[in-house]
C-alpha cells in the first residue's frame, strides 16, 4: 500500500493514524502491545501516514500488521490524539499529530514484515504508559488504565467482536 504525501491539518502539523493494540487473553488482564522504534528504539504505537484509498482507522491497521505481526477487530472510532516531533530524513523536523484507533487483538503471526528491525512486547496500561515520551498518549493510556472496556470507541468495537 502506498502511503500519501503527509496530510497537512492545520499549521504546518500533518496527520498519521495509529493502532492502539489491545487484549485481554494475556494474564486475563487489560495489556497494549507495544513496538520499538527503528531509529531510537523507543516503544511507541504501530503507526504511519494515511494511504490512498484507505480509510484512515484501515491505514492503522495495516501499520499494526505490518510493524507488530497484530491482526485482530480495528475500531473506525478514535479512541484519542497525541503530538509528536518526526525528524524528516533530510534533517528537517515536523509537528505530527496522530489519531488514535483501537485494535482488539485476535493473535499474532510469528512472521512479520518488521520482524528484523523492532521489538513487540505486551505491558500493562500503566507500565506502557511510563515507556512513552508523548505526554498526550501517555494520558490516553493512563485513562485506559482500569477499564479500557468502558471507553467508548473500545466497546463499540468489542461489541462487533
Amino acid at each position: 500500500m502506498t502511503a500519501t504525501k503527509p496530510s497537512k491539518i492545520a499549521n504546518g502539523t500533518v496527520l498519521q493514524s495509529a493502532a492502539l493494540p489491545i487484549t485481554w487473553k494475556v494474564a486475563k488482564t487489560p495489556r497494549v502491545l507495544m513496538i520499538t522504534s527503528r531509529e531510537t528504539g523507543r516503544w511507541v504505537m504501530p503507526k504511519g501516514w494515511l494511504m490512498d484509498g484507505r480509510k484512515p482507522w484501515h491505514a492503522a491497521e495495516i501499520e499494526a500488521l505490518e510493524e507488530a505481526g497484530a491482526v485482530g477487530a480495528m475500531g473506525s472510532d478514535p479512541i484519542g490524539e497525541y503530538s509528536y516531533d518526526k525528524k524528516l530524513d533530510d534533517g528537517a523536523k515536523i509537528l505530527v499529530r496522530v489519531r488514535l484507533y483501537p485494535l482488539v487483538v485476535e493473535h499474532l503471526k510469528k512472521r512479520w514484515k518488521e520482524r528484523e528491525e523492532r521489538q513487540r512486547r505486551w505491558f500493562s496500561f500503566k507500565s506502557a504508559a511510563r515507556r512513552v515520551g508523548e505526554p498526550e498518549l501517555r494520558e490516553i493510556l493512563l485513562s485506559l488504565a482500569n477499564k479500557p472496556h468502558k471507553q467508548p470507541a473500545i466497546r463499540r468495537l468489542l461489541k462487533h467482536c
